[in-house]
């Protein structure tokens, strides 16, 4: 399917004023002034980013009545059970709250993560039943999940057991009962909507210590939580929320802390995943993150989390051992399961008439089935769910969406085919009866086909700015630095030069397409991975691409990762041509 590209808007007056005061290449200027950071001083926020540009921790919803109750519990030497999720993003923040609630307040903590295939999500009567008959705790702190766990809560207070939710996923109905439930979502500090549950976490041991050296406790000036962000930046990033704000902040303040991690763990974890150099976003969510998840998703994460907590480098490196042993297993049975899914869709998919796709089958494994639905997702640019059907028992779905189409408020229109969901805009989670799966189907495709009939979803390539072909240089490439870390609502620029020529092609590897490119200055090579297939027209060309650092053989060089290219187009003739940003083409 053919990519519609779409420029960012920008002020060119902006971008160039932008880029003079603070001493950057005209390029950078317009990717800034297009991404809503417009003047000088919002432009300089947003590259150096502090610490102290932190909000209130007491912000948060019922932030007050978590630290009243939790201090509570630290001088009574009550019993507290930390109650976690199986994904990064939870198994981070059951670490870091762990480890700040025993190593700086000296409480009584332990740790508990459900079994994903056995358990299922979130924090239910069944899986706190098993909770209870392990740890029989005075009160129970819940990371990454128990927004709207109603029957849980219900269940704990009547085995005399308080419960403080710490969550950020949206909740379908209206939030539990606890003793406090913090979530950002349920207040209105923009700044912190979108925090991850581990940033939620972080958020709670600063409002600890807060409250501690306000009333003057001894020991209230080592504690510390800024030690633990290296475990922030993990569940961040892994977690896909947006980096800008807040969020951008402690990803990137925990980036610095994971390049000399503390944990014996993370380190061990970083050597089997190959990170030689610096670590960046991009290798959490493509190496260390997979990994971390890796356990969870084939059942048990409590490796994951011992790999965070433990001090002991031998058994750090057999958990990392572990851990990329997993990671294997997952990939080859996501291939299989991928395969198989598009196998079945190909069968019966008509663009024209197929707006949300629905695929279940009986052993589909539930911990893996999230990753297939981002791959189909991708492929068939639509709505997906994929439901695995545990032998005898209910099915698991897992759904992933495309940008415009909110999960949440379109599952709810479906709820009556659903034993329960929950999740993101993006990514969410049903259960349901396999006897109703056709009829979610079917509904599930009506629902979407209202949303998306009169504007047919496709694929966009985004733009972030056009420049010359010489543009594109080393200094362009350092300036992008402070722009770091990448990742959603934060991601690489594409920057886009125009009336290029393809002076020679060729397919290389598994399906790659090297070129080299040139205007009437200037040629390049470069790389458009996974485009071999692609026609490659006649004539002048616009060029899509990522300006990356390549080191190869201890030679270092630009790189040019094509994105997209298509004939080229006059401006003013295309609707998605090019804001000039005060470039003559």
């Amino acid at each position: 399917m053919d990519k519609r590209w779409q420029v960012a808007a920008g002020d060119p007056e902006a971008a160039e004023t932008v880029s003079r005061e603070l001493d950057l290449p005209r390029p950078l200027g317009a990717v800034l002034a297009g991404r809503g950071f417009d003047t000088p001083e919002r432009a300089e926020r947003f590259l150096r980013p502090r610490l102290s540009d932190l909000s209130d921790p007491f912000a948060l919803p019922d932030m007050d009545r978590a630290v009243l109750r939790l201090w509570a519990a630290v001088d009574a030497q009550e019993s507290i059970v930390v109650f976690g999720d199986y994904d990064v993003d939870g198994v981070s923040s059951t670490a870091l709250l762990v480890s700040f609630l025993s190593e700086d307040l000296g409480a009584l903590v332990s740790p508990f993560l459900p079994n994903r295939l056995t358990d299922g999500y979130g924090f239910s009567p069944g899986v706190l039943r098993r909770c209870l008959d392990q740890f029989r705790p005075d009160l129970i702190v819940t990371v990454d999940c128990g927004t709207g766990s109603e029957e849980a809560v219900a269940m704990a207070a009547r085995e005399g057991i308080d419960v403080i939710i710490t969550d950020h996923h949206e909740s379908p109905g209206r939030p539990a009962r606890a003793c406090a439930v913090v979530n950002p979502k349920l207040g209105d500090a923009e700044g912190v909507r979108m925090l991850a549950g581990v940033g939620v976490v972080f958020k709670l041991c600063h409002a600890m210590v807060k409250h501690a050296r306000r009333q003057g406790r001894p020991g209230a000036d080592a504690m510390d939580p800024r030690r633990y962000l290296d475990f922030v930046a993990l569940g961040t990033i892994a977690d896909i929320v947006p980096l800008v704000e807040e969020n951008r902040i402690l990803a990137r303040y925990g980036l610095s802390r994971l390049q000399s991690p503390r944990s014996p763990g993370l380190r061990r974890l970083m050597e089997v995943s190959g990170i030689r150099n610096r670590v960046q976003a991009h290798h959490i969510g493509f190496q260390l993150g997979p990994r971390l998840n890796a356990a969870g998703r084939m059942g048990d994460a409590d490796a994951a989390l011992e790999l965070l907590l433990t001090e002991d480098d031998p058994r750090a490196h057999t958990l990392a051992m572990r851990l990329d042993a997993a990671n294997r297993e997952r990939q080859d049975i996501e291939t299989r399961i991928v395969r198989e899914a598009r196998e079945d869709i190909d069968r019966w998919f008509d663009p024209p008439r197929h707006f949300g796709l629905v695929i279940a089958r009986e052993g589909w494994h539930a911990g893996v089935i999230g990753i297939v639905a981002s791959r189909l997702c991708q492929h068939y640019y639509r709505p997906v769910v994929v439901i695995g059907i545990q032998k005898g028992g209910q099915g698991r779905g897992s759904c992933r969406s495309i940008e415009g189409f909110d999960l949440v408020e379109q599952l709810g229109r479906c709820r009556e085919h659903l034993l329960q969901f929950g999740g993101h805009a993006m990514a969410a989670g049903v259960e349901i009866d396999p006897a109703a799966v056709p009829g979610f189907h079917q509904r599930f495709n009506a629902v979407a086909a209202e949303a998306m009939r009169e504007h047919l979803p496709a694929p966009t390539q985004r733009v972030d700015a056009w420049l010359r072909l010489g543009e594109a240089d080393e200094a362009l490439l350092e300036s992008l630095q402070a722009m770091r870390p990448f990742g959603h609502s934060n991601p690489t620029p594409v920057w886009a030069a125009p009336a290029l020529t393809i002076v020679r092609h060729r397919v290389v590897g598994n399906g790659h397409l090297q070129m080299t490119l040139a205007d009437d200055h200037l040629s390049v090579d470069a790389i458009g991975f996974g485009l071999g297939h692609r026609d490659v027209p006649n004539g002048p060309v616009d060029v899509a691409f990522h300006l990356k650092h390549n080191v190869y053989q201890g030679r270092e060089s630009l790189r040019f990762d094509v994105q997209d290219f298509r004939p080229s187009r006059p401006a003013g003739r295309d609707p998605s041509s090019r804001p000039t940003h005060g470039l003559r083409i």
